[in-house]
């Protein structure tokens, strides 16, 4: 372990201590008061008892009468701070000197404790979202200057290498470039962007260095919306928070009025019935008490806690809700429909098969393929290249090839002309895909490719003139896919569905190799918001749609939930979306919905304890068996335990 210098080690220990110095304080002073009531010390006096409790109810009653006059400034007469100063004073008034200081005191800590767990969540917030690119390589005098995103200014020119993601939107200046856009396009095939073509920050170039113009802030990016959105997600009050917020506005002026009317009743009796003995002091104590007890902050400060504790939880997961009402909607989900390219599956290639022609070895046609392929930086070539790697085929990276733009390549491999590319390439030099065919169309080629039901793309190759054979690639599932359906049936949410604008039967296979009942394909946009509108039909049906592309921005609004993979996922799907995985797993919709019902379940544990305690006390008050002591605890002491509940949640990694 290394050391930190001392100045950092002082700051921090600084910061850490001296929220709790003027409690500790009034705690202290509070303690040695009572020993000294306990001892019968000579000196404390009346007085000196007075000034010595007065002098331990400063440090942490001025910050309270502060926010009660603030309060009363914006018209909130009857909060929960007034309420508080109403109490402990009149708790002096009345020489109740220790359970005044208590009242305060213990209030006060627990403002802090809820002041210090809402922090907490923020930091997991902010450190979960720090997975945006820290620097961006600015082009300065021919120099490469690395600089926060935020302080590169339109005009100027960045640089990204490779594999990186790009941090700002531009104009791509340098030549043309292959990106992986399928978070914006919802495809898995890679774009090619020409010079002077726009650049969208998220995308990720795949083959080469390439330089840009920068044409928006950095502000304006996908992720720093997330982030502010996030951070404001309190503003989305969930049901329970919105009830608590308007009970208490009614709420605690009854109470006060109740806390007036325990003094006056019994003197009015008083006038009436003279055999009544009316003390003014000890009716005014009851009432006090009662006041305490009927302070709603254990309910005002431990809900909102609950459901920003779940916010900060579910974002140390990698998953961003945008309010606590969304936390709430979560857990009434009994349906949830996929995307399937980039939100099931990578959005990357892989090699399915290989089949050959006219008595040619598999791995001798392999080895022609990737060959030709060797000098090629598209994905496609990329997976054919590690597929002849993992067969230990060895490859011939000298080979010259000619491009076919749109169709593929033409190269010469030992002596013989070699073609490799989709199949227009060989309907275009007239080569038959199969023996005995006497024509070559693009309609029969397309039918070849059916009847051999292609899961995604296909590479052919001719060799002389002569069919060779072909490669079928597909995109792949994500690694956590298939535990993300099993998740959501262990939840019992068994009505799961995939919507793809992909072919039928590539949608279909995925959807048995996940174990997902209905799977649709061949749909357009237009096609998701149709299917999602009559699964509505039934108000049953409480739908959460989880997706990545633009093209699922309609019915990530139209759907109860939208979840959207915020990885790298589109602008418009995060804006869109309730809830974005930024973590891109599509098991962590089952963690969000365990959230949101362990959430949802401590919140209603803290209203009952809140409710409960208080009533019990709030009789006993008013009967004057509790004393401020146990007004205290009814009070505060319900309130920390249930911020404590709450905290349960920030610390929370497995819900389930």
């Amino acid at each position: 372990m290394g050391h930190c210098s001392c100045n950092h080690c002082h700051t921090e220990r600084k910061r850490k201590i001296s929220p709790y110095l003027l409690p500790a304080i009034s705690f202290g002073m509070l303690l040695g008061g009572i020993a000294m009531q306990v001892a019968e010390a000579g000196f404390f006096d009346s007085t000196v008892r007075f000034i010595w409790y007065a002098l331990a109810y400063l440090p942490v009653g001025l910050p309270v009468m502060k926010e009660a006059i603030e309060s009363i400034r914006e018209k909130e007469i009857f909060s929960e701070f007034t309420l508080m100063c109403i109490a402990t004073l009149g708790a002096f008034y009345i020489g109740e000197y220790p359970e005044g200081v208590a009242v305060i005191l213990f209030y006060s800590v627990g403002e802090l404790f809820q002041e210090n767990a809402l922090s907490k969540a923020r930091k997991n917030i902010s450190a979960l979202l720090d997975v945006r690119p820290e620097t961006a390589v600015v082009i300065r005098d021919n120099e490469r200057v690395p600089l926060a995103p935020a302080d590169v200014i339109p005009g100027e020119i960045i640089e990204v290498k490779a594999g990186e993601r790009v941090p700002l939107d531009g104009k791509l200046l340098s030549g043309a470039a292959s990106f992986n856009t399928a978070a914006l396009t919802g495809e898995s095939v890679p774009r090619t962007i020409s010079p002077n073509e726009n650049v969208l920050a998220g995308m990720i170039v795949t083959d080469k260095v390439i330089r840009q113009e920068v044409t928006k802030p950095y502000n304006q990016s996908a992720l720093a919306r997330i982030l502010e959105l996030v951070q404001n997600a309190s503003e989305r009050k969930a049901p329970a928070e919105l009830f608590i917020r308007k009970f208490a506005r009614i709420y605690t002026p009854i109470v006060t009025g109740l806390a007036f009317l325990i003094v006056l009743i019994p003197y009015l009796y008083s006038l009436v019935q003279p055999d009544f003995l009316f003390i003014f002091n000890e009716w005014l104590y009851r009432a006090l008490v009662f006041l305490v007890i009927s302070c709603p902050c254990a309910l005002v400060i431990s809900i909102p806690l609950g459901y920003f504790g779940g916010i900060g939880a579910a974002s140390r997961q990698g998953i961003l809700f945008k309010g606590g009402n969304y936390l709430d909607a979560i857990t009434k989900i009994n349906t949830v429909v996929f995307d399937k390219t980039g939100t099931l599956t990578k959005g990357v290639f892989e090699v399915r098969s290989l089949s050959t022609e006219n008595n040619i070895p598999e791995k001798e046609l392999l080895r022609v393929i990737a060959s030709v392929e060797s000098r090629s930086n598209h994905p496609i070539a990329k997976a054919i290249l590690a597929y002849a790697q993992e067969q230990q085929v060895t490859i011939d990276t000298t080979i010259n090839t000619t491009e076919l733009a749109g169709y593929g390549l033409k190269a010469i491999v030992d002596g013989k002309e070699v073609l490799v590319g989709n199949p227009r390439l060989l309907d275009s030099e007239g080569v038959l895909f199969l023996p005995n065919e006497t024509s070559v169309s693009p309609y029969r080629n397309n039918c070849f490719i059916r009847r051999k039901q292609n899961p995604d793309t296909v590479v052919v190759c001719a060799i002389d003139r002569q069919y060779a054979g072909y490669i079928l690639l597909a995109d792949t599932p994500k690694e956590d896919a298939v535990e993300a359906i099993k998740q959501l049936k262990d939840l019992n949410i068994n009505n799961l569905e995939i919507l793809s604008g992909d072919k039928q039967i590539i949608v279909s296979k995925l959807a048995t190799q996940l174990g997902i009942p209905r799977a649709y394909g061949d749909l357009l946009p237009e096609g998701k918001v149709a299917h999602l509108e009559a699964l509505k039909q039934d108000k049953a049906n409480k739908i959460a749609f989880v997706g990545d592309g633009i093209n699922d921005a309609p019915v990530l609004a139209l759907s109860d939930i939208g979840i959207a993979m915020g990885g790298l996922g589109s602008d418009a799907a995060i804006e869109t979306a309730d809830v974005v995985i930024q973590t891109d797993q599509p098991s962590k919709v089952a963690t969000a919905i365990r959230i949101g019902k362990f959430t949802r379940t401590i919140v209603w544990q803290n209203i009952a304890l809140a409710f409960g305690v208080k009533l019990i006390v709030l009789m006993l008050g008013a009967g004057g068996i509790a004393t401020m002591w146990e007004a205290v605890f009814a009070d505060v002491g319900v309130a920390l335990l249930a911020i404590l509940n709450a905290v349960r949640i920030l610390k929370t990694t497995k819900t389930d």
